[in-house]
């Protein structure tokens, strides 16, 4: 019977899941409460909180008590090898940008990480936010002081994004590693974001290497989980 039961909220479950991944359920939308959605299934009320419950596993959707449950997923596939602006751009996200930080900063710790000599790294620091809307991400990029990339500080990005600067250079993404996790935000994080310290956010560590391995980029990301989820395609050998 167990196993039954467990069948029919799975089955809710993704169905519910499809109607989210497809926009048929839209970002920040209010579910149908749970005697309507057992009426539509025609199931028990407690089935359809096995599903409700599923779905917040998997990030979709947020309860809240006496509110009922809103879709916490923007149904964006992001890809960001090229760097976060034009994986959004791809999605039709217009966003602005303001670099923050841009100098030359020292870092043995990092530098013994990612397997380099030189201990010393460009330092980009960027805010982004939706254009006309509120921030959505704070990046902090270390790249290799080397050649024109040394220059940074003195002359600036322009018009520029990092990825096209680093690219003019020679020097793009062909593989590397991500890592993901909830991280709650220090004091000076959450004047960058707009948000209280403490609250959590999705923090991103990607390290970008060319095909042939050479240290490219390192980005410590942190975004907002309200806007979107991460759905990684990152690397591997050709």
């Amino acid at each position: 019977m167990s196993g039954q039961v467990r069948l029919k909220h799975q089955l809710i479950a993704a169905e519910l899941a499809a109607d989210i991944r497809a926009g048929r359920l839209r970002h920040g939308e209010r579910l149908p409460g749970e005697h309507a959605l057992a009426t539509r299934f025609a199931v028990s009320r407690n089935t359809v909180r096995l599903a409700l419950s599923e779905l917040g596993d998997q990030g979709l959707i947020a309860t809240h008590s006496g509110k009922g449950s809103f879709v916490d997923f923007d149904g964006r596939s992001l890809d960001d090898r090229a760097g976060w602006s034009h994986a959004l751009a791809a999605q039709g996200v217009r966003t602005e940008v303001c670099v923050v930080r841009l100098d030359l900063v020292q870092d043995a710790e990092l530098a013994e990480r990612i397997g380099v000599d030189d201990d010393e790294f460009v330092a980009v620091d960027r805010v982004r936010k939706l254009v006309d809307g509120a921030p959505i991400s704070f990046e902090r990029s270390r790249v290799p002081a080397i050649g024109e990339l040394r220059r940074l500080p003195e002359i600036g990005l322009g018009q520029r994004s990092l990825f096209e600067v680093l690219r003019s250079v020679g020097l793009v993404v062909e593989r590397g590693e991500q890592w993901a996790a909830l991280h709650q935000l220090l004091p000076e994080e959450a004047r960058m974001l707009d948000r209280a310290p403490g609250s959590s956010v999705l923090r991103t560590r990607r390290l970008g290497r060319t095909h042939a391995g050479e240290f490219v980029e390192h980005v410590d990301s942190l975004l907002d989980p309200d806007r979107f989820q991460l759905h990684q395609s990152f690397g591997g050998d050709r």
